[in-house]
């Protein structure tokens, strides 16, 4: 990047700083007049100068020049006005320089303004676009968090600055030499006395201000530390928690806002120490002035206009030259942060840009084999790790990379993928240096994955087609006002340096996976799930999710077929009772109390969870159906019940599993609730209490908690009440719950739910597993396994993915390198999180898989077992650094070397 502020400004925007520096000239001519029009007014028809005499007129807007040849020549003689006509004209005249004014002010800041965001955007793109040719080891100096700080916060104030880095001091300096101009022609000493007060400003004021600048930059140093070491606790939370070093890390962030605070208390001194002294010597002036002025005025050397002008043209200087020294500090603050953020980006051996340059075109197949030729590579340190490795892998080949401990076999697979630069040597690919290939060749024919799986924050779909979007492929069509929103980003893009990319554009490439598009995309993704063992868990993902019927009309369709299809097969198997379904006159005993009751899926927050044991409306059913004081008592006895058994329990008990009503941090509470309520009558316990009670007998289930609560007559009564509650149900109510019916489908519900709708037996121990066994065959035999597996693949994995496990996370970064059927696939200790049986069995899917539709890529893998290279066509071993050996299993394991010490 540049590294001069202004020179990078003026490159990139020289021809709209002309255009604006034009219109700021222009702007003087109705500033000026502004200035002399007061002295006109006064002395002219509020005065009586020209008007001594009664009826006497003068000209108004009389255009006379006295020209060289011409001598004087008369534009126009002008209209002849009276005195009150002159101080209403010459009054309309000063309104309308105030507008002119206010409008030039308005356009050049509005202009400067989108100039400075433009110049941003600019800024902040190159940045990232910087980071994204980093070279990797870069990556290994520098923390995450600061990068984004400096990107989002550091380089914000240049936006500020960048419209008024010519245009302000133009302003601002026209502005105050049009104010003194006029001032020095009514009065020499006046003017002198301005210009003296103005030179001690500009002499004092910027000097002052250098120990801001100094202040301000380690202010932003110590800002920009604080945020990498946030996001350092962020990402190490857990070996905080596991090493108790929280109180370590609030005395670290103690110490560094302590050095933030003193920072800024001496800044905030030092500033309004400044800003006392340019206040001072500001009002000096207007002392003077009326000082000297008056007296000036008094032995008739000055009139009184000239005064009233000369006072209002002051008035207007020492806000330009206030802001115009703001400007230098701000210049100096700001190009301190620029050099900042340039020395931080500015990095050796950066990638060149034409190295990712984007294409849209298709990319022939890798025919040549990959070579590492004396290739040695090091850390960040200096340390030795590969020293002189020369190996060749043709396309097609399975090899199999095995090694000890730190022995070079994972920074091997690392360098042929490009994560490591070699520090000498080189890896070629068909003759051509691996460094050199574009990135659309690399990373559409290589495929890398490890056990440092990166996914963003989005959809499982979103991380599994990550692999696949390499260019904006589908152009989107747009229309109407769209299209005139979509002209103007691709207008202002383009003005600001950016690519125009629409991302709205279908940037998947269906081909490189094999599909013909976006409709049968899943036909190629589920067999790749089913390699790397991840297929059911997003299936399971997709049963757990709410469905939108707009979207997934099949599954909406077809509900009562699989609810139909799930009780023949239970009642096939002999388990009947392993789901009790929901019956509109019947009580459901595995399910709870509160759901009997409801008898639906709670939609709003009217009727879900604790809101649910003080609604009006749901209390009146109760009460009418002489419910309330029953469940009430329920409450009571499930509430010393639960403390009696469990009080003495620690919090992380397992039987705190199954208590479902109840928390263990709960027990405490409800202990003192209940010494409360001993003894008292239900009519005089308050509406809170009783609904902290009564809610606990809404989570009860008799055969799983076993407090013998529930007789067939209660049941018989909540079914009546059940009833009651649906039938007078008001207007307000209507939409906060969806009832239960055996013939819909339920939107607020599961899948899950809507396709058992009943419950589980808790009689069943390994119920839930078998159902969802069950339901997965179902779904096969009906053609919806995929549909479901659609919904599962919606599923949103959070920040870096965490909401899935550390094996789901790795499964899924495989399964997207195998899909893009690449014809180099690197793969590096890529399951390291799951046990050796599972990682075996998806050694063994993998090889398969890549191998469907006649393909056949090369095949690097660095094993964790090297028992399971002997489904590879070769083996390399590496040890301390070195290629120690190379040839097939079965030789290898022949020898007595380093391979048959790892076998065994």
């Amino acid at each position: 990047m540049e590294q001069s502020l202004a020179r990078y400004i003026w490159t990139h925007t020289w021809k709209q700083q002309l255009w604006i520096l034009a219109v700021v000239a222009a702007s003087m001519i109705p500033f000026y007049m502004s200035f002399n029009l007061p002295k006109l007014i006064v002395n002219g028809p509020i005065q009586g100068q020209g008007f001594e005499t009664p009826g006497t007129t003068q000209p108004f807007l009389r255009l006379a020049y006295d020209l060289p040849v011409f001598g004087e020549t008369v534009f126009f003689s002008g209209i002849s006005l009276d005195r009150e006509q002159t101080l209403f004209a010459l009054s309309m005249v000063f309104l309308l320089l105030v507008v002119v004014n206010g409008l030039f002010k308005l356009y050049i800041n509005t202009y400067k303004g989108r100039l400075g965001e433009r110049m941003l955007r600019r800024i902040r793109f190159e940045l990232v676009d910087l980071v994204l040719r980093f070279p990797p080891h870069q990556f290994r100096r520098v923390k995450s968090a600061e990068i984004a700080t400096m990107v989002k916060d550091e380089v914000e104030p240049l936006g500020g600055f960048i419209g008024d880095a010519f245009v302000q001091p133009a302003l601002l300096g026209g502005q105050a030499l049009t104010a003194m101009l006029f001032i020095m022609l009514q009065n020499f000493w006046l003017g002198l006395v301005a210009l003296v007060i103005v030179m001690i400003q500009l002499g004092i004021i910027p000097r002052m201000r250098r120990r801001l600048i100094e202040l301000g930059r380690q202010r932003q140093l110590t800002a920009r530390q604080l945020s990498g070491r946030v996001g350092e606790i962020v990402e190490g939370i857990g070996a905080v928690h596991i090493h108790d070093t929280s109180n370590y890390e609030r005395a670290d962030i103690a110490a560094r806002l302590g050095r933030i605070f003193k920072i800024r208390y001496d800044l905030y001194q030092w500033k309004f120490l400044v800003k006392f002294i340019n206040n001072f010597l500001a009002q000096v002036t207007p002392f003077l002035f009326y000082l000297i002025g008056g007296y000036l005025a008094l032995q008739g050397r000055l009139d009184v206009g000239q005064l009233v002008a000369v006072i209002g043209a002051y008035k207007d200087l020492p806000g330009p030259m206030k802001d115009l020294i703001d400007w230098d500090q701000a210049r100096q603050d700001v190009q301190v942060k620029y050099a900042q953020v340039v020395e931080q980006f500015s990095i050796d051996h950066i990638v060149d840009s034409r190295i990712q340059a984007v294409s849209s075109e298709s990319v022939p197949a890798l025919d040549g084999p990959i070579a590492a030729v004396n290739l040695s590579l090091v850390d960040d340190s200096g340390a030795r790790l590969l020293e002189r490795v020369s190996v060749q892998i043709k396309p097609g080949e399975k090899v199999a990379v095995v090694g000890t401990a730190a022995g070079g076999a994972e920074v091997f697979a690392e360098a042929v993928a490009r994560l490591i630069w070699p520090e000498s040597g080189r890896i070629a690919i068909g003759g051509t240096d691996l460094l050199q290939l574009p990135e659309s060749v690399v990373g559409r024919r290589m495929a890398y994955a490890s056990s440092d799986a990166f996914l963003s924050q989005g959809t499982l779909r979103d991380n599994l087609l990550y692999s696949l979007k390499h260019a904006p492929l589908t152009p989107t069509v747009y229309d109407g006002e769209l299209e005139t929103q979509r002209n103007w980003e691709v207008g202002e893009a383009r003005k600001a340096g950016n690519p125009d990319f629409d991302l709205n554009s279908d940037w998947v490439d269906y081909a490189a996976a094999g599909a013909k598009g976006p409709d049968d995309i899943l036909l190629v993704i589920r067999p790749v799930l089913e390699a790397v063992a991840l297929s059911r868990d997003i299936l399971d993902l997709g049963l757990r999710a709410s469905v939108d019927p707009s979207r997934h009309p099949e599954i909406v369709d077809r509900i009562v077929e699989l609810r139909l299809a799930l009780r023949e097969r239970v009642a096939a198997e002999g388990v009947s009772g392993l789901v009790v379904p929901f019956e509109p006159g019947a009580y459901n005993q595995q399910a709870t109390v509160g759901e009997n009751l409801l008898f639906g899926t709670a939609t709003g927050p009217e009727l879900a969870d604790k809101a649910l044991a003080s609604n009006p409306y749901f209390l009146s059913v109760l009460k009418s159906a002489g419910l309330d004081e029953v469940l009430y008592n329920m409450g009571l006895e499930i509430a010393g019940n639960a403390i009696e058994l469990f009080s003495d329990l620690p919090p992380d008990h397992p039987f705190f599993q199954q208590l479902a009503f109840m928390t263990a941090d709960e027990i405490p509470g409800y202990k003192v609730l209940l010494q409360k309520l001993k003894g008292r009558s239900y009519a005089t316990v308050s509406e809170q209490d009783r609904a902290q009670i009564i809610m606990l007998s809404f989570a009860y289930i008799e055969p799983r908690h076993r407090f013998g609560l529930l007789t067939e007559d209660l049941m018989a009564r909540i079914v009546e009440a059940r009833s009651r509650f649906h039938e007078g149900l008001p207007k307000e109510l209507a939409g906060a719950i969806e009832r239960y019916d055996p013939m819909r489908f339920s939107t607020a519900a599961s899948l899950m739910d809507n396709v058992l709708f009943g419950r589980i037996g808790h009689n069943q121990p390994d119920g839930p597993e078998r159902i969802r066994a069950i339901v997965r065959e179902i779904l096969d035999e009906l053609g919806l396994y995929d549909e479901v597996l659609d919904i599962g693949l919606e599923f949103n994995v959070g920040v870096g993915g965490r909401r899935l496990t550390g094996a789901q996370r790795q499964k899924l970064d495989l399964a997207r390198a195998l899909l893009k059927r690449a014809d180099f696939l690197i793969l590096n200790r890529p399951l390291s999180a799951l046990d050796q049986r599972a990682q075996d069995q998806i050694v063994r899917n993998v090889l398969e898989e890549a191998k469907r539709d006649g393909r056949n890529p090369a095949i690097i893998w660095v094993l964790a077992n090297p028992a399971m290279s002997q489904l590879f066509d070769r083996v390399i071993v590496f040890h301390g650094g070195e290629l120690v050996e190379d040839g097939t299993h079965e030789t290898l394991a022949a020898r007595n070397g380093i391979f048959k010490g790892l076998l065994s």
